[in-house]
Order: structure tokens, then sequence, then C-alpha cells
């Protein structure tokens, strides 16, 4: 269950910010990510939104992942594998440790239903197998 006593709104925004540095100096996603994201600026805003609905239960994020994702051309399940390894990396320097494997449990999670229905929309006659 979220709850705003595991963590702050700065933690939340460090978390965000920082796996969304390490993201776009990674040599195979970060292409992937500026090709896809016009501006950053509207969009780490958005993702600390996310984060923070899920993490403290704030509720500020409105949206739809899903159909964001699924519209993304050649994904395969070693992005979502790279993604989840690089918030991984992220969460195992947060000093909240609550918070880490509370976002990184999420995180597992996220990238496996965000893999299943990508694959789903692509193959809808064929289960995909686990991440």
């Amino acid at each position: 269950m979220p709850s705003a006593d595991l963590c702050t709104e700065d933690e939340v925004s460090e978390l965000v910010h920082t796996f969304y540095d390490a993201i776009r100096q990674d040599a195979v996603l970060g292409p992937i990510f500026q090709r896809h994201v016009a501006d950053w600026d509207t969009h780490l805003p958005k993702m600390v939104d996310f984060w923070s609905s899920a993490l403290r239960g704030t509720a500020r994020f409105r949206g739809s992942p899903m159909p964001k994702h699924v519209a993304l051309p050649g994904l395969n399940k070693e992005l979502f594998q790279r993604w989840l390894a690089l918030f991984r990396q992220t969460t195992s320097s947060l000093p909240n440790t609550g918070m880490a494997e509370r976002a990184s449990d999420l995180a597992g999670r996220i990238a496996e239903s965000l893999w299943y229905g990508y694959e789903l929309s692509r193959q809808p006659d064929h289960l995909p197998g686990a991440m």
C-alpha cells in the first residue's frame, strides 16, 4: 500500500530524475527515449506524479501508460529487462531503503505488466512468456 510516511516528495523527485538521467545516458535505451519523449520538462513531472501516487498515495497521476507503451514500435523483452535493471540500479543507491524496496518491487510489476500488454497487443493469440 502507498504511504505518505514511506518517503518525501523530494525523495520521489530524486528517484525519478536520477533514473531518467541514467536512461538518457544509456547506449541502448537513451536513443529510444529520445525518439519518443518530445519534451523532458513535461515528461519528468508526470513521472514524479506517477511515482508519488504509487509510493505515497498522492493520486496526482492521471493517465494510462499502457496505450502509450503499446504504440511504440520494435520493443522486445530485453529492453524491458534493461529498463528494470537500470531502475533497480538507481533504487539500490537510495538511502531510504524502505522506499527503494517498494519502488523496486513496483517497477518489477510495472515492467512485467507493460511487457505482457505489449506482447498481447501484437500477438493476441499467443500468451507472452515471463519477462
